[in-house]
């Protein structure tokens, strides 16, 4: 339904509803655009709804008098608010219907429906609020718009009987007459509640969706009837919302004090916990300790903290709501304003700050003494630990029979004790430094603490005493065998870092080596002979060291000295010297022969990398070259189609014949995989790169040669001359303007227009371009091929044939028939084209079908792909 014939269904309503207060001023209207023309029953109208007095109206007959008196009233509805949109004097002298109803229902809804007002909303909403309000008790009722929860008739009757019951007897109503329910309401407002019947029962009933308009006209109607009894409802509403203002005021009240003295009673008490500050002994009860305390804090404290807050929110708010509703401010019981719960808050957070920082000093304090405790049992282990064996050490005679070397070992030893005992003084006075820390923090073991010092202190001077009696002892020994002693720390001097050079050495004669290249294994040869280089030196510092331990044997043969014992100062002895020392000369010649081989192996692996990378230099460019030629020869267009044909057909043979090439390039490549060889500094190419290279070259020549014999295809049977065809190809060319053999939209749509295609950028434009897009790019990939390019432009410029065409076509082999028998297919069509028919055409389902008819309409559809054969 357009919008004029809704305007124009209205009528009647309005008509009605201007005639409910019109005839309070003595008159009427019949016909509401006709009527209202000269302004003067408007102006009537406004004085009545309104209750004032307009300007004084016009009463000459003139157009001019009418615009006048219609200006007045359009400038009095204008003063109360309400904006006119569209609507003229002119065309409500002239008779317009449509601006006519707009207005009257402009004044409706300023003067009928604006004003109503039910629980702070207004107009339409508080309107039908007020409907579901009223209606609410009554069943099969459901007021949720102003269109089809009317249309059964009981919402009508369910708001008269509200509001006078004895009018109406409810009970009898059925939701399924709907006519007799509206007609009842209609005939029962007109004739008791002075609303006159500004709708028709039939024309509700028979609207899917009654105006909305219109029904709000009417029912506003029954809500100034009704007024008198909801101002009635209003005031009990009133005193309703003070009271349940008072009441949850007196709550909040009640919630606030209970709130309020049961925070302060929580402070009470956590206060007193939190000011205890009896110390602990213990790392563990003040971990614990710290362990409440975060507890509380992460716990028992945050619910606090949001009830402190909510009950400021709440005292607030209760200020609030006392103060909009005009009552006297709320004073809270002594003891529980909201500052006397922040000043019991501050103590607490005080109490809180005090807590904690006894709690981590308190830690801080036990964790010192536990780690100095920890720390003093530590060293006192040690120590002791160091301590046992020593006094039975040192009161030995071991000195008494011993030879020249054990002599010298035993004062070297001696030395290195004293050395030792010298070093052990530091921890001995730290044990000491740590006992005495322990006593002045007051820990609670320093009894036990002070008695292991103690007896550590008396040990040490004890050792003392004994270190320093046996060296004196040692010492008048030392001198007797003191140049066997020399000659033995002389050996053991050498024969150590000798011995840990051949060690070396043999390791690394032994290791293994892996090398790619032949500067690789050249520097390893040249380390490898320096190494040589200095082999007669180390035969000659070996033959000194023999030759100190031969000096022993000599001093020991002369002098008749007890040598039982062996050489103090190392474990080496001559004959692992020399054993070493030959295995060495062992292991030199088959270095030399293991870096001989590598260096022939690397010397084979540096040809391969030069074989290899001679090839792929020239392979790879020649490559790249064939696929630049073919691109040029695809895009260019020397000669006719049949000549570029048969100069890519040489190409694709010319690099068929190449493929040896390649497969010698595959040979090479392999035997550089089988050598492990992994870079190659002679070529940038590697063998994926000529694979990828020589398949992409094949498959562009084979492309290539497809997209040229299609294109001959599409000449052929489109028809398409060789002059065209060289059109279409340099067009394309044209705005192939990055050579990638495709066109962009936009490229396209500028190809379309060079050929003389009217594409402008108008709506009209851009349709017709999206329709050539679908075809040309049915895939939507945003680009246009070539191929592509010629089919459309091949389609556009020859007769092609169509479905309908060959329809046609086998409706005269029918004889004008729906359908076509197999033998009529057998009779005009040769055989093999008769069984393809026949094979695929569905039987015939028309009411005209004979036995065997087929159906050659589908048939035909299916063969241009608009259905499914």
């Amino acid at each position: 339904m357009g919008d004029g014939d809704r305007w124009s269904d209205r009528e009647e309503t309005f008509t009605a509803w201007c005639n409910s207060h019109l005839r309070k001023a003595g008159t009427q209207i019949e016909n509401i655009e006709e009527d209202f023309r000269d302004g003067l029953k408007l102006m009537l109208l406004l004085e009545v709804i309104s209750g004032e007095r307009l300007a004084k109206p016009e009463r000459g007959k003139m157009r001019v008098h009418k615009i006048s008196n219609v200006n007045k009233a359009l400038d009095f509805i204008a003063s109360k608010g309400v904006k006119l949109v569209s609507i003229g004097a002119e065309e409500i002298v002239d008779g317009n219907v449509k601006m006519t109803l707009g207005m009257i229902w402009t004044i409706i809804l300023r003067f009928a429906i604006q004003d109503i007002s039910v629980e702070e909303t207004s107009a339409k909403e508080g309107l039908l609020l007020w409907c579901q309000r009223k209606t609410a008790p009554y069943k099969n009722v459901n007021i949720q718009n102003f269109h089809i929860s009317w249309k059964d008739g009981l919402g009508f009757c369910a708001l008269i009987h509200r509001h006078r019951p004895e009018l109406i007897d409810y009970g009898k109503l059925r939701k399924d007459d709907p006519l007799t329910n509206l007609n009842t309401a209609f005939d029962v407002a007109e004739k008791y509640l002075d609303i006159p019947k500004m709708l028709d029962a039939e024309d509700i009933v028979g609207t899917a969706r009654p105006d909305e308009k219109a029904i709000m006209t009417y029912v506003s109607s029954f809500y100034h009837a009704f007024s008198g009894a909801q101002k009635a409802e209003t005031a009990a509403n009133r005193i309703c919302k003070v009271l349940a203002v008072n009441q949850e005021n007196e709550q909040l009240m009640e919630d606030y004090e209970k709130l309020a003295s049961d925070l302060l009673e929580w402070i009470r008490r956590t206060i007193p916990w939190l000011e205890n500050r009896a110390p602990e002994n213990t790392m563990h009860a003040m971990q614990q300790k710290l362990e409440d305390f975060r507890d509380y804090r992460r716990l028992h404290k945050p619910p606090k903290v949001q009830e402190k807050c909510q009950l400021e929110i709440n005292f607030n708010t209760l200020q609030t709501k006392l103060r909009l509703s005009n009552r006297p401010a709320f004073m809270p019981s002594e003891g529980r304003m909201v500052s006397d719960i922040n000043n019991a808050w501050g103590c607490l957070e005080q109490a809180e700050k005090g807590y904690e920082e006894w709690l981590l000093n308190e830690i801080r304090r036990l964790e010192r003494l536990d780690h100095l405790a920890e720390k003093f049992r530590q060293k006192a282990s040690i120590h002791e630990a160091w301590t046992d064996g020593k006094e039975a050490m040192l009161r030995q005679k071991d000195y008494e029979t011993a030879t020249l070397s054990e002599i010298k070992a035993l004062l070297k030893k001696h030395e290195a004790f004293e050395s030792d005992l010298a070093a052990h003084q530091d921890r001995v006075e730290q044990i000491a430094a740590i006992a005495q820390e322990l006593n002045e923090l007051d820990y609670y073991d320093s009894p036990s603490v002070n008695a292991r010092c103690q007896k550590i202190c008396d040990q040490w001077d004890n050792l003392g005493a004994l270190t320093q009696k046996r060296r004196e002892a040692l010492e008048r020994t030392e001198k007797l065998l003191e140049t066997i002693d020399q000659l033995y720390l002389e050996y053991a001097k050498r024969a150590a870092p000798f011995n840990n050079w051949m060690e070396g050495a043999m390791e690394d004669l032994q290791d293994t080596f892996i090398v790619h290249t032949i500067e690789e294994i050249q520097g390893l040869t040249t380390a490898h002979e320096q190494f040589k280089a200095t082999l007669p030196d180390a035969d000659k510092e070996r033959l000194a060291i023999l030759g100190i331990h031969n000096e022993v044997s000599k001093i020991v043969q002369t002098y008749h000295v007890n040598m039982a014992g062996t050489n103090p100062y190392t474990t080496i002895t001559p004959q692992e010297i020399n054993g070493k020392w030959d295995h060495v000369r062992q292991l030199v010649p088959r270095r030399d022969q293991a870096l001989t081989e590598e260096h022939a192996r690397q010397q084979h692996n540096e040809r391969l990398r030069k074989q290899f990378g001679a090839q792929a230099n020239v392979i790879g460019p020649w490559i790249q070259t064939k696929m630049e030629e073919i691109g040029r020869i695809s895009i260019e267009m020397h000669g006719t189609l049949e000549d570029q044909l048969s100069h890519l057909r040489q190409y694709e043979k010319s690099i068929v014949n190449y493929k040896p090439k390649i497969d010698q390039l595959e040979g090479d490549h392999q035997l550089i995989q089988e050598a492990l060889i992994f870079d190659n500094k002679h070529t940038n190419y590697t063998m994926e790169h000529i694979r990828v290279g020589w398949e992409q070259l094949l498959t562009t020549i084979a492309r290539t040669i497809n997209e040229v014999e299609n294109q001959i295809l599409t000449r052929d049977a489109k028809g398409i001359s060789q002059e065209q065809m060289n059109e279409f190809r340099a067009s394309f060319n044209h705005f192939d303007r990055d050579h990638s053999g495709t066109l962009g939209p936009e490229e396209f749509k500028a190809c379309l227009i060079s050929l003389g295609y009217d594409i402008g950028n108008d709506p009209q434009g851009e349709a017709e371009f999206a329709r050539i897009m679908s075809i040309v790019d049915p895939n939507r990939l945003g680009v246009v091929t070539f191929q592509a390019f010629i089919d459309f432009m091949s389609r556009e410029t020859a007769d092609t044939d169509t479905a309908d065409q060959v329809m046609a076509s086998f409706k005269i082999l029918a004889g004008d028939k729906n359908y076509i028998t197999m033998d009529e297919l057998r009779r005009e069509l040769p055989p093999d084209q008769a069984e393809y028919c026949i094979a695929r055409m569905a039987p015939y389902a028309g009411p005209d079908a004979v036995p065997g008819a087929l159906d050659y309409m589908s048939f035909s559809t299916a063969l241009y792909g608009e259905s499914d054969l």
